[in-house]
């Protein structure tokens, strides 16, 4: 595990956080906000799969 699947784990968890909370006080701004947070999250991490993939490709 590398530190862009690490940090785009963490990214997209905030976002969850940040959407539920923006659902119970009502903001829609929030809700976007914590929507973008998950997909910069899961694209950070997707980054890190790529890069763990090719070092393990590299291994072989």
């Amino acid at each position: 595990m590398n530190k862009d699947q690490v940090k785009g784990e963490v990214k997209n968890i905030a976002g969850k956080v940040q959407e539920k909370a923006g659902k119970a006080v009502g903001s829609t701004e929030q809700q976007i906000k914590g929507q973008a947070k998950q997909v910069e999250g899961k694209i950070q991490k997707g980054v890190g799969n790529v890069v763990e993939a090719v070092k393990d490709s590299r291994k072989n």
